[in-house]
C-alpha cells in the first residue's frame, strides 16, 4: 500500500481527495495546521498536525512516515484578501511550498500532484480556456499559483520531481453519501451562500453585476463537483507513477452556468424561496470561466461524472442541512 502524504488534507478538497485515495487502496497521511481545515473532516488515514513551512514538523512527519507521493492542496485561496494581504500570501502559498519541496527531495520523493487554478489565467482572451491560453493572473493569489507551477517545471528539468498540476475551476457540491463537504470561514462561495440563504441562515444572496455580456447578464463559470476532482486526481498520481511525464491539465466540466441559473436551480432542488439582491460588479470578475477539459480526459481516461448543476447542488445540499 503506498503512502500518500495530503498536505491540506483536512479541507474541502484535501478531504475529499483523501477519502478517495482511500478508496483506491491508497493510504493517505494529512498535514494539516488546522487554520483553515477541519480535523473532524480527516477521516481516511493518518492525520499529523503540523505546518508544512516548519522545516521541523516536515522532518518529523517524513521520519515517522515513509512517503511515496505527494497531493498538495495547502494554501491560502480567498483571492480579495490575497489583494489587501499579498505578502501573507506569498510566504504562505509560494515561501512554504519551496519549504516543502526542498525536503521532499531531500527524501527522494519525486511524484507531486499540485492543486492550481484557473486563477493561472487571469481575464480570458478566448473561451473555452485551454491549458495553453495565456497566463497573466489578475491577483497575487493567482499569481502564486502561477509562481509554483514555474518552479515545478525548473525542478523537474533539474532533479527530475515528476509533477501533474490541476488548475481547478469551480469546485462545488459535497461528498454523495454525506461525510464530508464545503465549509468555509468565511464563505465566498456561491453555491454554499446561496444554500445559506435557502436554509434560513442568511435573509438575502448578492448577484454582483447584472449588465455582463451574457445571456441573463451575470457571470457564467465552470462548476466540477468535488468528488470528480478528486478522482482526477488519483488518476493523475497513477499516471505519475506508472512513468509519465510531468503535465499541466484543466479540471472543469467544459460548460458554464450563469449566477441566476444557480439560483434558480437551487430553488428547484431545495423548494425553498431565495431571495436576491442586486449589487454592482466586483473588480476582476470576468463575464464567463469555462474550461477545455479535453486535456485531462484525454491524458487521464478521466470524466465528470457528477457535475451537471443538479447533482452539485443536491450533494451539497443534503450536505448543508447537516452544519
Amino acid at each position: 500500500m503506498l503512502n500518500v502524504l495530503v498536505t491540506g488534507g483536512a479541507g474541502y478538497i484535501g478531504a475529499h481527495c483523501c477519502k478517495e485515495l482511500y478508496l483506491q487502496g491508497y493510504h493517505p497521511i494529512t498535514i494539516d495546521n488546522l487554520v483553515y481545515g477541519h480535523k473532524e473532516s480527516v477521516k481516511w488515514g493518518d492525520f499529523y498536525q503540523g505546518d508544512i513551512g516548519n522545516p521541523d514538523h516536515l522532518r518529523d512527519c517524513l521520519k515517522k512516515y515513509k512517503i511515496d507521493a505527494v497531493m498538495h492542496f495547502a494554501a491560502y485561496a480567498y483571492v480579495g484578501e490575497s489583494m489587501e494581504d499579498p505578502l501573507k500570501y506569498y510566504t504562505n502559498n509560494v515561501f512554504n511550498t519551496i519549504n516543502l519541496l526542498n525536503l521532499l527531495l531531500g527524501h527522494h520523493i519525486k511524484y507531486f500532484v499540485f492543486s492550481s487554478s484557473c486563477a493561472t489565467y487571469g481575464n480570458p482572451v478566448s473561451v473555452p480556456i485551454y491549458e495553453g491560453h495565456q497566463r497573466k493572473p489578475i491577483s497575487p493569489y493567482g499569481r502564486t499559483k502561477r509562481m509554483i507551477e514555474e518552479i515545478l517545471e525548473d525542478l523537474d528539468a533539474a532533479y527530475g520531481l515528476k509533477f501533474i498540476s490541476l488548475r481547478y475551476f469551480n469546485a462545488a457540491g459535497a461528498d454523495p453519501e454525506g461525510d464530508i463537504g464545503e465549509k468555509h470561514d468565511p464563505e465566498t462561495h456561491l453555491i454554499p451562500l446561496v444554500l445559506d440563504v435557502a436554509a434560513g441562515k442568511s435573509n438575502t444572496i448578492k448577484v454582483f453585476g447584472t449588465d455582463y455580456q451574457t445571456e441573463d447578464g451575470t457571470c457564467i463559470r465552470d462548476y466540477i463537483h468535488v468528488t470528480d476532482l478528486a478522482r482526477a486526481h488519483i488518476l493523475a498520481l497513477e499516471k505519475l507513477l506508472d512513468g509519465s511525464k510531468s503535465s499541466v491539465l484543466n479540471l472543469g466540466q467544459g460548460k458554464g452556468y450563469s449566477v441566476l441559473e444557480v439560483i434558480q436551480k437551487a430553488k428547484e432542488v431545495t423548494g425553498k424561496a431565495i431571495n436576491v439582491v442586486n449589487s454592482d460588479r466586483r473588480p476582476g470578475d470576468p463575464p464567463v470561466l469555462v474550461a477545455s477539459n479535453q486535456k485531462a480526459i484525454q491524458q487521464l481516461g478521466w470524466k465528470p461524472e457528477l457535475s451537471n448543476l443538479d447533482d452539485i447542488i443536491r450533494t451539497a445540499w443534503n450536505w448543508h442541512r447537516k452544519i
